[in-house]
């Protein structure tokens, strides 16, 4: 962990009866580019004790268009883009001011932020991931120290930098039945498989719900399809199908991660919105299955987080190849719209205490990798 200043603060062990806590809200905004999540928990970067309010703020539409224009690719420097900076951190403050008004939680209280940033590039093999967002910025507006910048050092280390939910994953799944899959379907998806002894493998299993949405949204002006429908009245063409599932990244061994532009959707173009849709279900849906045929056991169950545990269609899909219990996680107590900013309200604490962030079986990382940037108001 790197900081601004050698003294933490200590408003960051002042929370509760019992100083090994920390209240901790996180902030994420995922590869769907929808919007923010913020949540609040406390936590001492190992278990979590208490989980607090969570609330989503859509991003404005000017914004999410001007981050669509920069998605693929590095940004280049220069004052377009420090502006589009500035704009994701201020809208991530009025995100968490809101929050605390609506939640009547004094920011005083709060011990640090987690402040995951934008994603728009992510690209490991060539040592470049990119999410935009200013932690110092954050911290200063909002008065709480932020700890920001959290897949770098894991990427610059020869990890993959993705994915970074795991270790929360793993800890909120001590008490279940194991082995178990923990899978998210955000943008692209990914799986976290917990052992009975406690160990974690995870990667990238494919697109999730970023290709369909996208799709949707060119043809219709919809921002995603809603409770399944189109895909549900679609067909699969299992030609353009399996021209999709015809990509190397599948059949290669884990640790992996993607990032949210890998796939080529060109092949999808000519179907009907129904038929276009429902072929990019399959995707997803057969994506996990080929990442399940990789682990070393099969799990007694999946619980499934993310958006695309909303679409119908995609959960259908994944009961008829898993051939095993196919759940949401609210089935075991757990948010599953706020898991993975709750994911960096912990690895937050996790950077503050110098506890690693990923693993060798996690990231591809060589030995346990701490990271983050904590920045001081």
């Amino acid at each position: 962990m790197q900081s601004d200043t050698d003294n933490v603060s200590a408003r960051s062990n002042q929370v509760g009866d019992d100083p090994k806590w920390t209240t901790a809200i996180g902030l994420m905004s995922g590869t769907s580019m929808d919007g923010i999540d913020v949540a609040l928990i406390e936590t001492d970067g190992k278990s979590v004790r208490k989980f607090g309010a969570f609330a989503s703020y859509p991003y404005t539409e000017l914004l999410r268009t001007a981050l669509q224009g920069v998605i693929g690719h590095v940004p280049v420097a220069g004052p377009d883009l420090q502006e589009m900076i500035d704009d994701i951190t201020d809208s991530h403050a009025e995100a968490v001011e809101d929050f605390a008004k609506r939640a009547n939680i004094n920011l005083s209280t709060v011990g640090v932020i987690g402040f995951h940033g934008q994603t728009v590039f992510h690209d490991p093999k060539n040592g470049v991931t990119c999410q935009l967002g200013d932690g110092k910025r954050l911290a200063v507006r909002l008065g709480v120290p932020v700890v920001s910048d959290f897949r770098s050092a894991d990427v610059a280390a020869g990890g993959e930098g993705a994915p970074f939910a795991p270790l929360f994953h793993a800890a909120l799944a001590r008490k279940l039945d194991t082995p178990l899959c923990v899978l998210n379907l955000g943008g692209v998806g990914n799986l976290s498989w917990i052992s009975a002894d406690g160990a974690v493998i995870a990667f990238d299993t494919g697109p999730a719900s970023a290709l369909i949405d996208d799709w949707v949204h060119e043809h219709t002006g919809a921002a995603m399809d809603k409770d399944g429908t189109l895909a549900r009245n679609g067909k699969v063409d299992q030609h353009v199908l399996n021209m999709l599932l015809d990509d190397p990244y599948f059949e290669a061994p884990y640790p992996k991660s993607l990032d949210r532009d890998h796939f080529d959707r060109s092949s999808v173009d000519g179907l009907s919105v129904e038929d276009g849709a429902a072929t990019l279900v399959a995707f997803t849906a057969m994506s996990v299955k080929l990442g399940a045929n990789l682990l070393p056991s099969p799990p007694l169950r999946w619980l499934v987080s993310g958006g695309g545990r909303h679409n119908p269609a995609i959960m259908a899909g994944l009961r008829m190849l898993l051939h095993c219990p196919i759940e949401p996680v609210e089935s075991v107590g757990w948010n599953g719209d706020a898991i993975e900013a709750q994911a960096f309200a912990f690895l937050a604490v996790r950077s503050e205490k110098g506890l690693p962030l990923s693993l060798p079986t996690t990231t591809g990382v060589p030995t346990p990798q701490r990271g983050g940037i904590l920045n001081f108001p």
